[in-house]
């Protein structure tokens, strides 16, 4: 059993920068790939990003490719994501997850969820 949580959400204005962070507790964190979903309202979860377990190697949704990074920690347990150039269609809910396998763009192929954390973007 992995345990996710989420921090690091606001208020930002367009064009400005937040730093997320999922602190991973339970099992060996480094075995997992970690990814970041969002939704917003009405729409469906959508794939942000993610990192393979036990290497640096990422993948990104084109429409944030450039503006967000995405970092893991495993001595830490943690994983971040540094967002920068923030839009108001950036607003969603803010999902961390994990799964033992490769990374996946497919919401339900993920095994673990934090409850999300707020980011807004205003105009």
């Amino acid at each position: 059993q992995v345990h996710l949580v989420e921090s690091g959400g606001g208020l930002v204005q367009a064009g400005g920068s937040l730093r997320l962070s999922c602190a991973a507790s339970g099992r060996t964190f480094s075995s997992y790939t970690m990814a970041w979903f969002r939704q917003s309202p009405g729409k469906e979860r959508e794939f942000v990003g993610g990192i393979y377990w036990g290497s640096s190697i990422t993948n990104y949704a084109d429409s944030v490719k450039g503006r967000f990074t995405i970092s893991r920690d495993n001595a830490k347990n943690t994983v971040n994501l540094q967002m920068t150039s923030l839009k108001p269609e950036d607003t969603a809910v803010y999902y961390c997850a994990a799964r033992s396998w490769a990374l996946s763009e497919k919401a339900y192929e993920y095994d673990y969820w934090g409850q999300g954390t707020q980011v807004t973007v205003s105009s």
